[in-house]
């Protein structure tokens, strides 16, 4: 389908039988498109990186949520976490079961703690309070704790969740403090898990807090706890430079480096319990991209703006973490553009910050283009939002066989206004 700027999409074959051009025309602008064999792929490269048994890959859902990407995602033998009552339900509609979802919850009521056990799932808290109020609200229940390991990683101060400067986790220096409420309550201490941080693209520091997770657990299981899951966490990269020629962390050598570790340390501390991993974009960052129509081209002085429909209410990350995704732009009968030139492409949100792609040399896009913003499966449309009062975009599937279907249906006038109440007439 060689367009203007299309090597990638191309390469991989993500559009199938379908023309994404014609995917607008049908569907609308600005739209979410998935491929089903990319979704697979990186499935299976998780649940590869080791054979052990007791080995599962803990899907992330707040990366995507949409029920027909994660039916997918069970099928490839992976589990689920939630981190709200709404991913709760939706992880449930998908088909995962209540031993199949781990509720990891951060600062929450007691009602909603109450809510994920009284469901069958474990419950990982992440401080003393939350741990006491889960005592309280379910005494005798089965409780994960979740440590902070003094580690942390990822692109953007705003993705790192392990070290000193992070809200999240328990120091393990407060392990008996953690044992006494555990006893207080007759709580059933069943896992430990922990999480350094998103977008992470060397595995140094993810083995290095693997290992300190294992010391707590081995200490745990002297002890006695009967952990059945030790958790360590996710945030494995994928490389978004992808015109830039970004190489893919290396999951052979990371798989190995897991398996061996994991292999050695069960068999030392007789260990026959679960082991998880917890990536969320690693799974559907690639499997997405998000379509939009550019309506119009404009220079401010030396700097040229191409203006779009993908205003930061569709696709937030550039804005929230000043995140890179790859352009690409498809033309009717366009041609491969060799000649580039500096360009921003922005949003249709009345704010300066509705920026997509600062500065970018690309092929001089032209009003009437259709953009494709690659590698936008996760935090994507879960992120969007109505501000200026904006719909939500649809959502599209390429399946197994190339073909297109709705998997969800674009936001109305009429779901805007759903929600409000009006006042009685006198």
């Amino acid at each position: 389908m060689a367009n203007v700027r299309s090597t990638y999409t191309d390469s991989v074959n993500f559009y199938g039988q379908e023309d994404p051009r014609e995917l607008v025309s049908r569907f609308g602008s600005p739209l979410y498109v998935y491929n089903e064999n990319i979704l697979r792929a990186r499935c299976r490269d998780l649940t590869g990186l080791c054979s052990l048994p007791g080995f599962h890959v803990n899907y992330s859902a707040k990366a995507n949520t949409n029920p027909a990407l994660l039916r997918i995602i069970r099928s490839e033998g992976c589990v689920a976490d939630a981190m709200s009552p709404g991913e709760l339900h939706i992880n449930s509609l998908a088909g995962f079961t209540a031993d199949e979802i781990t509720y990891v919850c951060n600062n929450v009521s007691a009602e909603e703690l109450k809510n994920a056990a009284d469901h069958g799932c474990v419950v990982s808290v992440d401080s003393l309070s939350q741990l006491e109020l889960f005592g309280r609200t379910c005494p005798g229940g089965r409780v994960m704790v979740r440590f902070n390991p003094g580690i942390g990683a990822g692109h953007s101060d705003k993705v790192v969740t392990g070290g000193k400067k992070t809200k999240f986790g328990v120091d393990p220096d407060m392990l008996p403090e953690v044992r006494a409420i555990v006893e207080k309550y007759h709580l059933q201490f069943v896992g430990v898990n922990q999480h350094i941080g998103s977008l992470f693209m060397e595995e140094g520091p993810y083995l290095a807090a693997m290992n300190i997770l294992l010391s707590m657990a081995e200490k745990l299981l002297e002890l006695g706890y009967p952990l059945d899951i030790i958790d360590f966490g996710g945030g494995f990269g994928m490389p978004y430079h992808k015109y830039e020629g970004q190489k893919r962390m290396d999951m052979e050598a990371l798989g190995r480096a897991i398996h061996g570790r994991l292999a050695e340390w069960s068999a030392a501390a007789g260990y026959k319990g679960r082991f998880f991993i917890e990536p969320g974009r690693y799974v559907v960052a690639e499997c997405g991209v998000v379509l939009g129509t550019v309506h119009a081209v404009k220079n401010n002085g030396p700097h040229r703006f191409v203006g779009t429909d993908i205003g930061f209410t569709v696709l937030a990350r550039p804005m929230l973490y000043d995140a890179f995704h790859d352009v690409e732009i498809y033309r009717e009968n366009g041609r491969p553009g060799t000649e580039t030139m500096e360009q921003t492409i922005v949003g249709n949100i009345c704010e300066s910050g509705d920026i997509l792609a600062r500065d970018r040399r690309l092929p001089e896009v032209e009003q009437g283009d259709v953009i494709a913003m690659l590698d936008a499966g996760a935090y994507g449309w879960v992120m969007a939002s109505t501000y200026n009062q904006r719909t939500r975009p649809a959502e599209v599937l390429i399946g197994a066989d190339g073909r297109a279907r709705l998997i969800r249906r674009r936001e109305t006038l009429e779901d805007l206004t759903a929600l409000f109440v009006t006042e009685p007439e006198e």
